[in-house]
């Protein structure tokens, strides 16, 4: 282990939450989406030395805190491997050290807030921080898809992207760039307790599309037309045509067949709670919804969402995520 200069005995790394405002799926096929920061949902990696022998079966163990499904800790590990490899890869590790890693975190699994990305970017900055190596943020978008690609397939790169950002960000065709925000008022994110799959949504929407001609470009037109009003209307300060951009983008994916029962309950109950639009987040199928409500509805809002079923709710106030982009 000459290579290694173990200078530190334990490395942290860190990362939050995203929820897509709106162009889930359609930002695959080259369309807009618009990504909010969630950073009231974090977490933390630590990585450490391995009292194991190096000539274990494996050179890294991996520790999820809760209680997470044999599946998903599978599904984890298999990705945090190949990130592993790709950091020594690229930035000159060598030897075979066995490493322990401890994920902890608040963010819930499989609910379209980004927990595979979060988790693979908190990990590639703590192995940095052990190794004590510098991590450019391009490097570090590179390892965090390759986690992706292999836990959801073609990765937008949304996810890897926004889970690491301080501002709202507009994503397309692999650019991104922080978003004007003219306007005031609060998202509430609110956890269905379903659980989503992006994989099977991507390949649904994929199949609709085959069986249909012009399926495809019918889907990315409209999604792009509704999220480059939201763009123009967050900007303008015009909340009631954001919230009714998201409600729209949220029938699209109804008709997509993207939605479930009780979201689309959940969604019903923000509008009628005076949420002045409300969608499904992330890749469907389950998971959460978002709503846009007046700082005097908020309250409101949150109860109306846990009378209907909602598991947890958290506020994202778009005043703390303000800034002077273009």
């Amino acid at each position: 282990m000459s290579e290694i200069h173990r200078a530190r005995s334990v490395g942290i790394g860190r990362a939050h939450a995203k929820a897509i405002l709106l162009g889930e799926h359609a930002v695959v096929y080259g369309a807009p989406a618009l990504a909010l920061p969630v950073p009231q949902l974090t977490v933390t990696a630590s990585a450490g030395w391995s009292s194991r022998s190096a000539d274990s079966q494996s050179d890294l163990s991996y520790t999820m805190t809760g209680s997470p499904s044999r599946a998903m800790v599978t599904q984890a590990s298999d990705g945090l491997r190949r990130l592993t490899e790709e950091f020594k890869a690229r930035l000159g590790v060598t030897g075979r050290p066995h490493l322990d890693v401890i994920l902890d975190g608040a963010i819930p699994h499989g609910r379209g807030l980004g927990s595979s990305a979060a988790s693979s970017r908190a990990i590639a900055f703590a192995l940095a921080d052990l190794f004590g190596r510098e991590l450019s943020e391009a490097t570090a978008f590179e390892l965090v898809q390759t986690a992706e690609n292999m836990a959801h397939g073609r990765a937008s790169g949304v996810d890897a992207m926004t889970v690491g950002a301080l501002r709202p960000l507009l994503f397309q065709a692999g650019r991104t760039r922080e978003l004007r925000l003219g306007c005031d008022g609060l998202f509430i994110v609110a956890d269905s307790g379903e659980l989503g799959s992006t994989k099977e949504a991507v390949e649904l929407l994929r199949d609709g599309f085959r069986r249909r001609p012009g399926a495809q470009e019918r889907f990315v037109g409209r999604a792009t037309e509704l999220t480059e009003g939201a763009r123009q209307a967050l900007a303008d300060g015009r909340p009631e045509e954001l919230g009714s951009r998201m409600t729209d983008y949220h029938s699209l994916m109804q008709a997509a067949r993207l939605s479930t029962g009780l979201i689309d309950t959940l969604v019903d109950a923000a509008l009628r709670a005076g949420s002045l639009g409300a969608k499904i987040t992330g890749g469907g199928l389950g998971g959460c919804l978002i709503a846009l409500a007046p700082p005097q509805r908020a309250r409101e809002v949150t109860r109306r969402l846990h009378e209907a079923g909602a598991v947890q709710t958290w506020v994202v106030p778009l005043k703390g995520l303000d800034n002077h982009a273009a």
